[in-house]
């Protein structure tokens, strides 16, 4: 029988997972149970892709803001602490705001304008032009933006991210100016010790602040990425890839992930004779046409993943081949030229006519992208995605 359906995607029911739990075990249950009540069978080259929120919660990776108070003050002492480039997110950002000011006496905040780094837009791009703003070499204090700008609400929660992020710096007791800039060097116009808060950038943006006078410079990520009195930590990324957990705490990025993924493939390996492939993934990368929002607020999409998930896909255009090499058929004949044409790729197609068009990423950025979007961040209730015939072609 002529096989009719490709790649299938399941979002998998399991337990609300807590601190301590052994996620290992619970993702192999998770996965042998909807097996034998969905009535599929488990094959090799299977993934099964695990949110980094519940890893996180099983390893208890919490943290308060008065640790990140305590360790932005051994850090930064009394000295006015330059925040640079955060994203505009409530759930990502206002506590470890909040830490930080709580930790510092005077905070200069530089927000980048006109979004943040993952396209929360502060203003639209075409008001800039309509004002004469050019975003690359203005400086704006916040009297200037407002002047330029007025009163602008987040298109999605309703935040005016200025007033928001100000106020919580100083119900925390610090003072706090706010500047507008895309310039690293700004900053050290007000202060010699900078925190950078953003999360892809984050390397050339130390490197410019080092290179150019600032004489403390410290990332997100060098921010809990030691345990601070018992708290939890990440020793990559520290802050980066947080969440706000209560209205006093963040979940940090898990730790440690590859023995997690190893452990479960071994598992499922020793109970179906089968190799599975596992991944724990945070954020997709993808970016929403409307809110303009590039989705990857996480430093990675995965913080580990199995062997066989290494690489690239090496995959041919089935419509170029269509058009082009075999335009002169059709039917039968088309399937059977393009199947062969298949089985005889070459082992890499980088450059290669017959491969434009196909997607040039990363496999597990673009299958932690298809898990995100299938568990999304709601009430689904699918933390664990499990995906079958992901590396078939037209030919299996």
């Amino acid at each position: 029988m002529t096989r009719a359906v490709g790649t299938v995607v399941r979002g998998l029911r399991g337990p609300i997972i807590n601190n301590g739990d052994n996620i290992e075990q619970i993702v192999v249950d998770t996965v042998l149970n909807a097996a034998k009540t969905e009535g599929f069978s488990i094959e090799d080259r299977d993934i099964v892709t695990i949110t980094e929120s519940i890893v996180a919660r099983a390893q208890g990776n919490y943290a308060t803001i008065d640790d990140i108070a305590t360790d932005v003050k051994a850090k930064f002492g009394d000295e006015t602490v330059g925040v640079i480039f955060p994203i505009l997110s409530r759930n990502r950002f206002a506590n470890c705001l909040r830490g930080i000011a709580k930790g510092s006496k005077r905070i200069v905040l530089m927000l980048s304008y006109p979004s943040d780094e993952v396209g929360n837009h502060l203003v639209d791009i075409d008001e800039l032009d309509v004002k004469g703003v050019n975003p690359w070499t203005d400086v704006l204090t916040e009297t200037q933006f407002r002047e330029y700008f007025g009163y602008n609400k987040h298109t999605f929660t309703g935040v005016d991210y200025i007033d928001y992020y100000k106020s919580l710096v100083e119900a925390e007791g610090a003072t706090c100016e706010v500047i507008f800039s895309n310039n690293p060097k700004t900053i050290l116009d007000y202060t010699k010790s900078v925190l950078t808060c953003d999360i892809h950038s984050r390397f050339r943006t130390k490197r410019i602040l080092t290179n150019n006078g600032a004489e403390k410079v410290y990332g997100l990520d060098n921010i809990l990425s030691q345990s601070i009195n018992g708290s939890g930590f990440n020793e990559e990324y520290g802050l980066l890839g947080s969440n706000k957990a209560t209205e006093d705490s963040v979940k940090l990025f898990p730790n440690n992930c590859q023995p997690i993924v190893d452990g479960i493939q071994a598992k499922l390996k020793e109970v179906t004779g089968k190799t599975v492939e596992v991944m724990v993934y945070g954020d997709g990368a993808f970016k929403d046409p409307v809110g303009k929002i590039w989705e990857l607020a996480d430093p990675v999409v995965s913080p580990a993943y199995t062997q066989g998930l290494d690489g690239t896909p090496n995959e041919v255009k089935l419509k170029y081949l269509a058009d082009n090499n075999f335009s002169h058929l059709r039917g039968e004949d088309l399937k059977q030229a393009i199947s062969e044409f298949i089985q005889n790729k070459d082992e890499d197609l980088v450059g290669s006519m017959e491969s434009q068009g196909t997607t040039p990423r990363r496999l597990t950025d673009l299958i932690g992208s298809l898990s995100d979007l299938t568990s999304g961040s709601g009430d689904k209730g699918t933390p664990m995605v499990y995906i079958q015939g992901y590396f078939d072609n037209y030919t299996k």
